[in-house]
């Protein structure tokens, strides 16, 4: 439930928002330029080409990052897990590299994090500290040697699925095969805890998120989701896992997805997909279904999500969960819709203006802008210096602990 309105017009508001997140840095946990710049129409994968300084074509560039006051940023080293490829690993290698280049690309302005103490010394050195986080499990192709080696090139979370559901894990958007986390997915965690790699639930089932918060021994994150009590999204986080987040000390960081964060959006999404899988079982030619799903589109506007919805969410999560447990995850350059007001990395700040003007106190915000992220991977870091104390490096394989593959 919102909290009452306060006095303060929409300029105060505003103002008021911008001097805190000048004394706080705001931490977004997802964002997916380095794919945007894979897949760049005019010259993929090409870092200099997509030219940061200049206005993009896309939802994130240097200026908008200045004016969004953003001071850290996960940038996402995503992988489709229905790619058909010569294997994950490769395309995944491609995207730290698209990632660390663009990051080096820009030393007056941007810095590769690694630690929740360089995120603190950026903001002090006017930099944006840039993380890395993996999206989607699938890449580690059931190797925990894989794991360790993408943590050494920089990755601090990784989401234990995408939307597919892997050997060891449920995901959301996918059947529910293991009822969760097998033996293997339970390894997986451990090894994420002892190495301080973030576990991260977004796209995860409701069992998955269960088993992970009972295996994990650091807070987890959903590093871009939403309120599923507001929205019945599958992607969406049932209140009954908000309510085990202040056992475990992780965040949720809300996401601008309009279709988690809007039901009439999601209800359009749905119908839109229904209408592409009837044309792709009827019209055999592709460019010819392109023009008539386009068409059904033109025809059928998609209804808009705001960002007083996003406010919503954040509010829920702090009312279950407490305001110790919620963050933001925007998942700009990820999506192809955008709430109304939150169009681009320089709109934070009006978010902030929102809450202000919904009575949110300025040690409030200042957890949602970071500080509870902060701690998290303060913990995160301290239990893995504990663990590596206690424990080698896991050798366990997959057959070993879930026994062979089913045929």
């Amino acid at each position: 439930m919102a909290a009452p309105a306060t006095a303060q017009t929409p300029d105060a508001a505003l103002e008021h928002a911008r001097a805190l997140l000048r004394s706080t840095p705001l931490i977004d946990g997802h964002n997916d330029l380095p794919w945007a710049i894979r897949t760049a129409e005019r010259a993929p994968r090409d870092v200099a080409a997509y030219d940061l300084r200049e206005r993009t074509p896309g939802m994130t560039d240097l200026e908008r990052l200045k004016q969004g006051q953003v001071g850290a940023q996960f940038w996402s080293i995503y992988v489709d897990g229905e790619m058909k490829d010569s294997g994950y690993a490769r395309v995944q290698l491609e995207e730290f590299d698209i990632a660390r280049r663009m990051i080096a690309r820009y030393p007056d302005r941007l810095s590769l994090a690694l630690t929740a103490d360089d995120i603190e010394r950026d903001a002090k050195r006017g930099r944006l500290a840039s993380l890395l986080g993996m999206e989607g499990g699938h890449v580690i192709e059931n190797s925990l040697g894989a794991l360790r080696s993408y943590y050494a090139l920089g990755a601090r979370y990784m989401t234990l699925t995408h939307n597919v559901t892997t050997d060891w894990a449920d995901a959301a958007l996918d059947s529910a095969r293991h009822g969760g986390l097998t033996p293997f997915g339970r390894e997986v965690v451990h090894e994420m805890n002892r190495l301080g790699m973030l576990v991260d639930l977004a796209h995860v089932s409701p069992g998955t998120m269960s088993d992970a918060l009972d295996a994990t021994d650091a807070p987890v994150i959903f590093s871009h989701s939403g309120a599923r009590a507001l929205v019945d999204h599958p992607r969406n986080v049932p209140d009954s896992i908000l309510a085990r987040l202040p056992k475990n000390g992780g965040v949720v960081m809300l996401t601008f997805v309009p279709q988690f964060v809007s039901t009439e959006f999601m209800a359009w999404e749905q119908q839109s997909d229904s209408v592409w899988k009837q044309l792709k079982a009827t019209v055999p030619d592709s460019a010819e279904r392109r023009r008539q799903h386009d068409s059904w589109e033109a025809g059928h506007a998609a209804p808009s999500a705001t960002l007083a919805q996003v406010a919503d969410h954040i509010e829920h999560v702090r009312e279950v969960a407490g305001v110790d447990h919620v963050g933001i995850g925007s998942d700009f350059d990820g999506i192809e819709h955008v709430p109304v007001g939150l169009e681009d990395v320089s709109r934070f700040p009006f978010l902030f203006a929102e809450l202000i003007r919904r009575g949110w106190s300025d040690t409030d915000l200042k957890k949602l802008a970071g500080g509870n992220l902060l701690r998290v991977m303060h913990q995160a870091e301290a239990t893995a210096a504990r663990l590596q104390r206690e424990r080698q490096p896991s050798t366990r394989t997959i057959d070993e602990l879930d026994g062979p593959p089913k045929t």
